[in-house]
Parts: structure tokens; C-alpha cells; sequence
């Protein structure tokens, strides 16, 4: 006898087939991020870089990723979740093109900056998106896997340069066509990037969204294929009542509480989550883990190494937070890796303050010192990919109001990219005044501050409606 399908089963295939297109832009957020990470020797010596210019050249991206991240909020109320993914996808491709073939600082910059917008703004509504098409019960295990590809893209991209460095015999050895190791490095995301674009036809358009733009039945085919015919019914109701008593285009001045005018608490709950993220210094591993190695030793090869064993950590991390993220929530979760982050952070200071210089100039460090620093960190990137890492997304693609949704994850993203550009800009002239110790003391003092952050400001999401969260 055949099989008929059940019209009020939630379709399970087609949501994670959403989930798994939709994550390709966090692949390409972490791979874009993660590229810088391997080529700085060949930007040094192709445009005669110092270290602020590093600095510039590496940091230019979160320029881009900051001025993304605020407009794709915006952006997403106006076109829609998905087309907004498209313009980042077509972004990313560009940009890479671009920048593999720059033949000046500026153009690598442009090129960057380019790359940027794409990354920020696929930061921002991916997770928005994840959460508008994922029931309550598994959205924060299935928004988790944003984190997942975008670790995922950190890894590919220095697995990617550790081959291509080592085939060509090094970063600035030409390669193939005459081109340098690094200019392929960039020329290679083009692949996922093209893969990233092509699949987002293939999954339908937010029904949030769609409510919002008044297109109830076609919210409500969306949801459908989702959960099933009764269930759409329900959530297009639910998604109707949400915005009963404010029903108008979203806009910034949302985010203003209507009797104090002040902005709204909630606000300012999700800017602290972004930005404490990046305090705690973790892209300094993702985009200058080589240079940091070799600044205590490592010889580049081996520093390349270590990028990927970090990057190997990191999945299994966020893996270990999908398993738990849903059982024991969100904010016990930020707490735990708050806690593993101040005192791993404080443990690397330790040991790069006893690094020495011997005659020739060469710096190490002393003993087993070495091995702690690197166990040390290793742990710090676990303990980040376990909470702070996939929850931050999480939470701030959950916590806001429906209404507000898109402005606040917007402005929060805003902060995120802020902040990471702050910390990625300053650390090359840091690691040599005041030092790789103190700088590491900075992130640690983070650490232990954020975890008072979250205690005191933070409530629990977990298993809450997204019709049911306040502001």
C-alpha cells in the first residue's frame, strides 16, 4: 500500500535543507575572515606593509563587515531575508576576486572592504533567517549550526592555505600563472561562494517576514511545507497578532521605547553580547594565529599547523554546544565559557610574559612553557566555541521582538564588527608595546567581566516562541 503524506507533518528534510543553504554564508563569513590568516607575509612584501599597515589591510574587512552588519538589518525589512543573502553571496565573489589580483594596498583594501559588507551583512541575517523557519523546541541546536560553518569556514580557509603554502614551497612563492600562494588563497573562495549563491534559490523566503509585508498566503504555502497546513494556520495567526498593535514598516526608531523614548533595554542587552564576544580577543587566534605563533617560535609551516588544530577544536566545540545548547540553554552556557575564558586567557599571559631573546634575536619560550601556552589557548577556543561563539548568534537571532527584529540585530551586529575591528587593528602594534602578555591580560579582565554581564543582564530564551519574546 502506498505511503500519502501527512499535510500537518512538520517536514523535517525541507528544514534542514533551509538550515544547511542558509549556513553556507556563515561558511563564507568564517573562510572570508579566515583567508587574511596565512597571507600577511605576501601582503607585507607586495605592497612593503609594516605593522600598522598590516593592521589596516587585515582590519579592513570588519570596516566592511560593520557597515554590512548594519545595513543588511534594514536591507532584510526592505527585500527579504533571502535576496539579501544573494546580494552577500554576490558580494563575496567579487571581493575575492578583486583582492587576489590587487596590485596596490589601496586596491586590496577596496577589495576587502567589498568582502566586508558581504560578511556582515550574511552575519546578520542568516541567524535571523534560521530562527524565522526553525521550530522553538530545535532552534537553538539548528541556529547553532551557524557557528558550526562558520568555524567550518575559519578551518577550510586555513587548511586551504596551509596547502597551497606548502605545494608552492611557501606563502610568496609563485604558485600557478605566474601568481603568487596568497593571491590563490583569495581566488579559491570563489568556489563556495558560487555554491553559496546558486543554492539560496532553492529555499523559500522567510514567513516572518512575508507577514510582515502583508503577503499572508504566501507566508502561510511557506509554512506549510514547513510544519504542515494546521500549524501554518496557527503561526501566521500568531505572527499577525505580534503585530496587531503596531503594525507599520520596521524602522530604527523601533528600537526606542514609545513612553521613555529612550532605546529599549533589550537593546542594549544584545550591543553587551556582541561586543563582549570580541573583547575577549578570540579573532586575534582567527586572523593572526599564524604571526602569533611565529612571534614565540613556531616556524611558518608549523604555525599554519596549529591554525587548523585550533580550527578542528573549534568544530567540535560548537558541535558539543548543538547537543546542549536546547538541554541546559543559553545563558548557563555563556556563563561556563565566560568562566574557561578568563582563566585559560590568564594562563597564555603567563606564559608568553616569560618569553626571552637570545643573541641572534629569535624568541621562544623557555622549558615546557611552550606546550602550556599552546594547550592553553587551544582550551580558550574551546571554551569560546562552546558558548560565547554559536550563543551570541543564537541569542541575538532570538531575543528581540518581531517588530524590531531586523533593526536590533542590525545595530547589535554594528557593535560586533566595531568591536572586532578594534581588537584586530590594535593587536599587531600591542603584541610589541606593551606585549603579547599584557594584551593577553586585557582579554582575560574581558572575560571575567562578561561573565558578571551575563549574570546580572542576560535572560534565558530557551524553548520561547519568537511571537512570545519582549522588549
Amino acid at each position: 500500500m502506498a505511503q500519502t503524506h501527512d499535510p500537518n507533518a512538520v517536514n523535517r528534510s525541507l528544514i534542514m535543507l533551509v538550515v544547511a543553504v542558509a549556513t553556507i554564508g556563515g561558511f563564507m563569513f568564517g573562510y572570508d575572515s579566515g583567508v587574511i590568516n596565512g597571507t600577511q607575509k605576501g601582503l607585507e612584501a607586495a605592497f612593503g606593509l609594516g605593522r600598522l599597515g598590516i593592521g589596516i589591510n587585515v582590519g579592513a574587512i570588519l570596516v566592511g563587515s560593520s557597515v554590512g552588519a548594519f545595513g543588511a538589518g534594514r536591507l532584510s525589512d526592505l527585500i527579504g531575508r533571502r535576496n539579501t543573502m544573494m546580494v552577500a553571496a554576490a558580494l563575496f565573489i567579487f571581493s575575492a576576486l578583486l583582492a587576489g589580483a590587487a596590485d596596490s594596498s589601496a586596491l586590496f583594501i577596496v577589495a576587502r572592504i567589498i568582502g566586508g559588507f558581504g560578511v556582515g551583512a550574511a552575519s546578520v541575517t542568516s541567524p535571523v533567517y534560521i530562527s524565522e523557519v526553525t521550530p522553538a523546541n530545535v532552534r537553538g541546536r539548528l541556529s547553532s549550526i551557524q557557528q558550526v560553518m562558520i568555524i567550518s569556514g575559519l578551518t577550510g580557509a586555513f587548511v586551504a592555505n596551509f596547502a597551497l603554502a606548502r605545494y608552492a614551497g611557501g606563502s610568496t612563492a609563485i604558485l600557478w600563472g605566474g601568481y603568487e600562494a596568497w593571491r590563490w588563497m583569495f581566488w579559491l573562495q570563489v568556489l563556495p561562494a558560487a555554491l553559496y549563491f546558486v543554492a539560496l534559490f532553492f529555499i523559500p523566503e522567510s514567513p516572518r517576514y512575508l507577514v510582515v509585508k502583508g503577503r499572508d498566503a504566501a507566508a502561510e504555502a511557506v509554512l506549510a511545507r514547513l510544519f504542515g497546513a494546521a500549524e501554518a494556520r496557527r503561526k501566521v495567526a500568531e505572527i499577525r497578532a505580534s503585530l496587531a498593535d503596531d503594525h507599520h514598516r520596521p524602522k530604527l526608531s523601533d528600537l526606542l521605547d514609545k513612553q521613555t523614548r529612550r532605546i529599549r533595554p533589550i537593546l542594549w542587552v544584545g550591543i553587551g553580547l556582541a561586543v563582549f564576544q570580541q573583547l575577549v580577543g578570540i579573532n586575534v587566534v582567527f586572523y593572526y594565529g599564524a604571526t602569533l605563533w611565529e612571534a614565540v617560535g613556531f616556524t611558518e609551516d608549523y604555525a599554519l599547523q596549529t591554525n587548523i588544530l585550533s580550527g578542528v577544536l573549534s568544530i567540535g566545540a560548537c558541535l558539543l554546544a548543538i547537543a546542549l545548547i536546547d538541554k541546559i540553554g543559553r545563558k548557563p552556557l555563556l556563563l561556563i565559557g565566560s568562566a574557561g575564558m578568563a582563566v585559560t586567557l590568564a594562563v597564555v599571559a603567563w606564559a608568553f610574559s616569560t618569553a626571552v631573546t637570545d643573541a641572534a634575536g629569535a624568541v621562544s619560550l623557555p622549558g615546557n612553557n611552550g606546550v602550556i601556552a599552546l594547550v592553553a589557548a587551544n582550551l580558550y577556543v574551546i571554551f569560546f566555541n562552546v558558548s560565547w561563539g554559536p550563543v551570541m548568534w543564537v541569542m541575538l537571532g532570538e531575543m528581540f521582538p518581531t517588530q524590531i527584529r531586523g533593526s536590533a540585530l542590525a545595530v547589535a551586529g554594528f557593535a560586533q564588527w566595531i568591536a572586532n575591528a578594534a581588537i584586530s587593528v590594535s593587536f599587531p602594534s600591542l603584541a610589541v608595546s606593551p606585549g603579547l602578555a599584557v594584551t593577553y591580560v586585557g582579554y582575560a579582565i574581558a572575560a571575567a567581566v562578561s561573565f558578571f554581564f551575563v549574570q546580572a543582564m542576560v535572560k534565558e530564551t530557551r524553548g520561547r516562541e519568537l511571537e512570545d519574546m519582549e522588549g
